[in-house]
């Protein structure tokens, strides 16, 4: 188990928080004294705070520049495959 202390500010992670979870991806933004700011992108981007002491079941890895890229652009675009007509 690790702690949520352990993250940077300014890095993206693939982490699994419990044993049972799926893979996310999250972003650090600033850490407090206490807590963490980071986004969650689970369904859509959600700004959410932590302890440093909540357990994280594991931490994949801090994701490099080109990943975090990849991903944004698969990540970003998706609403383009579902935009309607408005040709009625």
């Amino acid at each position: 188990m690790y702690t949520y202390d352990l993250l940077e500010a300014g890095c993206n992670y693939l982490i699994q928080e419990k044993e049972e979870d799926a893979l996310q991806m999250i972003k650090v933004h600033f850490k407090t004294d206490h807590a963490l700011c980071l986004s969650t992108f689970t369904d859509g981007e959600e700004i959410v705070w932590r302890k440093k002491a909540d357990l994280i079941f594991d931490i994949i890895e801090c994701l490099d520049d080109q990943a975090v890229t990849a991903w944004e652009k698969l990540y970003y675009n998706q609403d383009a495959f579902y935009e309607e007509d408005d040709d009625e």
